[in-house]
């Protein structure tokens, strides 16, 4: 491992490598969990999860060369370093802490996310990694959606959706949202029992529902009593 003193601070590393992501989904999905996971864990602030953001590390050639998930989840870090805004996820500014989580998507220009990323990740100690292929699954001779775990330094494939994920208290699986007007599949955090966490917009429209409902029954209720001559309801 390179002395701390060798090392460039995170104000002298790009914070981009201008590389356009391939789709539209690569930006909504993984911005979608974190929003959410905002909302989860709104009275937590050890974690940080990233987005199309550069990670650092010290186990390849070269550590000014980052390594780009789509996403990742990191957990007994600051939420917001040092009080300000992350440009990128510098390992050895992070007490050299891995994220637990990290998530590939595959699209139309295939990225080495079953082989050089793997790798990546496995030296890095990450202890999921997540690939999401919904559309070119078939090209690439697997299932669009694959959880892998880290034992004894080799990741193996996960079975189950949602699957569990204890070390982290989230499961990650695949749904349509239906406050969604595109009807989108996208991936979601689930509690333990495989129940799918609502937005705050979905919890907000389940609550306008539920009184829009109630004030039904009661509605009807009241005419009930009236149809048999009791009038004086407050």
């Amino acid at each position: 491992m390179l002395q701390l003193q060798y090392l460039p601070n995170s104000d002298e590393l790009p914070d981009s490598d201008n590389t356009p992501v391939d789709n539209e989904d690569q930006n909504f999905v993984p911005n979608l969990l974190l929003f959410l996971l905002e909302h989860i864990w709104k009275n937590r602030h050890d974690w940080y999860f990233g987005a199309d953001m550069g990670i650092y590390h010290t186990t390849g050639v070269n550590p000014r060369v980052p390594v780009i998930p789509d996403g990742f989840l990191s957990i007994g870090v600051e939420r917001r370093k040092n009080g300000k805004s992350r440009k990128s996820y510098v390992m050895w500014e992070e007490n050299y802490i891995a994220p637990i989580l990290t998530l590939e998507m595959v699209s139309h220009s295939y990225g080495d996310e079953y082989e050089d990323k793997l790798e990546i990740y496995r030296k890095l100690g990450v202890t999921y990694y997540v690939i999401y292929n919904p559309e070119f699954w078939k090209r690439d001779g697997h299932v669009p959606f694959e959880v892998y775990k880290l034992i004894d330094g080799d990741y193996h494939l996960q079975i189950g959706e949602p699957f569990w994920m204890p070390e982290i208290g989230l499961g990650i699986g695949r749904c349509v949202l239906p406050t969604d007007p595109l009807r989108r599949q996208v991936l979601s955090w689930f509690d333990e029992n495989g129940k799918r966490y609502l937005s705050p917009e979905e919890q907000t429209d389940m609550a306008l529902k539920k009184a829009d409902e109630t004030q039904k029954q009661l509605d009807l209720l009241l005419a009930k009593l009236r149809s048999l001559g009791i009038e004086d309801i407050e």
